[in-house]
């Protein structure tokens, strides 16, 4: 029960929760007690708690308790990698410490990654988030990690438990605090001289899935934004905001840019953003991280009978296969990434190391209904600016449309599940951050932290027992020296 309930509170610390700052208290047990057993059922607790938007959304966007399903297998295997990494980790607390970071990289990686929950998260809206742009979310996390690991230490020597010594424990504390707490100040924005329209139509998925059309709606809201915002150079439209770009946007955005989420099929279904100029189309970028069981049916050789009764049960024809992009290219000076991809730290730094100035995700997560999933995964998302010191433009279908700064600061914000637009305001940068530089070296810190942990004593003070009082009595007492 207590590990379940350990993994509960874990995912209270992670956003939306702004609790952040008690990330490490779960983990002064979950780094140093427990094996398979444990692991498994606090990884339980934790995923089946963070992932519980999957059946809220699919459920009541579907309308079919058959929208829970996906869910099980999923939090199933989420529950047993930490399983696996307590039993390779029992009674090495720093070896699990740099191993769950690792496994937070592995989850990132391979056609079915999915890299949610991650520890580094927690401080999302801590000051400390500025250390992204050092080494990324994965240093973040284990800034969390040796945090409690530190504080475990500290804690054993205020009980005067062999083996125990300060400066580590105290170290770590100040460290966090540091991160949590520094002056509650970041520096200011830089200059955000240029101005871009972002317009959310708040197009009901399962209407755009079945053909509906929603250009309309987004040409009448760009030009009554343009008509309020004149300067407005830029407009973004989200993802698969439409499925074509008809010649009629020439006189609607003459002089001015636009990005565009767009369905269409060509040698194959792609999901798209283009970039026009003045009504034409002069670059494209198709998705390249797709989202499994979503845009890509894996083994479909092998489970097709099952796809396809999912499909009749959720009131689908026959899906077809999304076809990937080659990789992360930047439209223009523009670093486009359409909404899953939002998650993967490496897709925002391959287009800054490309050359991208501003970052641009389009997204829908109208998908995720009402549930906390969309919060999430904006959340998330805010990090890829402060890792690449860029500004974010964020247009979403129902929102969460917004522009957050180079600092991870949300400077503007659209109502969520409303047609709308935002004049937003945002700048160009061109320095590069060391984790644009260096990308995932955390991992690699965390990496060598396992092994050093794995080669250690077994034992650790806190479980080691204590002397017995026959073994006490026989030992020669010193003489004072004072």
């Amino acid at each position: 029960m207590l590990p379940i309930l350990l993994g509960v509170g874990l995912v209270l610390t992670l956003p939306p929760s702004p609790l952040g700052v008690l990330a490490p208290l779960p983990l002064l047990w979950l780094l140093f007690r427990g094996g398979f057993r444990a692991g498994f059922w606090a990884g339980l607790g934790f995923w089946a708690l963070h992932l519980l938007w999957l059946p809220q959304s699919f459920v009541q966007l579907f309308d079919t308790p058959l929208g829970a399903l996906p869910f099980v297998p999923l939090v199933l295997l989420k529950a047993l990698s930490w399983g696996l990494l307590f039993w390779l980790t029992r009674r090495r607390p720093l070896a699990r410490a740099g191993g769950w970071v690792v496994l937070e990289y592995l989850s990132s990686l391979g056609d079915l990654a999915f890299p949610w929950g991650f520890l580094g998260y927690a401080l999302t809206d801590a000051p400390g988030r500025t250390l992204a742009a050092l080494g990324g979310v994965y240093l973040l996390s284990l800034a969390v990690l040796l945090t409690a690991y530190g504080a475990n230490r500290l804690w054993g020597l205020a009980l005067r438990r062999e083996g125990y010594s300060w400066p580590l424990g105290a170290l770590s504390l100040l460290v966090f605090g540091w991160l949590m707490l520094w002056g509650w100040r970041l520096p200011p924005s830089p200059p955000a001289p240029l101005t871009a329209l972002l317009v959310q139509g708040s197009v009901n998925p399962l209407q755009k899935l079945q053909g509906f059309s929603a250009e309309d709606r987004y040409r009448e809201l760009t030009r009554s934004g343009l008509a309020r915002h004149p300067q407005a150079g830029l407009v973004v439209w989200p993802e698969t905001a439409v499925r074509r770009l008809e010649g009629g946007l020439v006189p609607l955005l003459a002089g001015r840019t636009l990005l565009s989420g767009v369905s269409v099929f060509d040698g194959g279904y792609r999901n798209r953003v283009v970039l026009s100029e003045a009504g034409q189309v002069r670059a494209a970028y198709d998705k390249a991280r797709l989202v499994p069981f979503g845009e890509f049916f894996p083994w479909r050789g092998a489970l097709g009978g099952v796809y396809d009764f999912f499909f009749r049960a959720f009131g689908f024809g026959t899906l077809l296969d999304t076809a990937a992009g080659d990789g992360q290219i930047p439209l223009s000076t523009f670093g486009a990434y359409i909404c899953y991809e939002s998650v993967f730290p490496a897709s925002a730094r391959g287009l800054v190391r490309g050359g991208a100035w501003v970052l641009v995700n389009v997204s829908n997560d109208a998908w995720f209904g009402p549930s906390l999933g969309g919060l999430q995964h904006f959340q998330m998302g805010r990090l890829r600016a402060v890792e690449n010191g860029r500004w974010l433009l964020r247009a979403g279908n129902d929102g969460i449309t917004a522009v957050i700064d180079p600092y991870g600061r949300v400077t503007a914000r659209l109502a969520k599940g409303r047609p709308g637009f935002l004049a937003a305001s945002y700048g160009i940068e061109m320095r590069q951050t060391a984790y644009t530089r260096w990308g995932d070296w955390a991992v690699g810190l965390a990496l060598g932290l396992a092994l050093l942990g794995a080669r250690g004593n077994r034992g650790t003070p806190a479980t080691r027992p204590a002397p017995s009082a026959s073994r006490n009595a026989a030992a020669p007492t010193l003489p004072d020296r004072n």
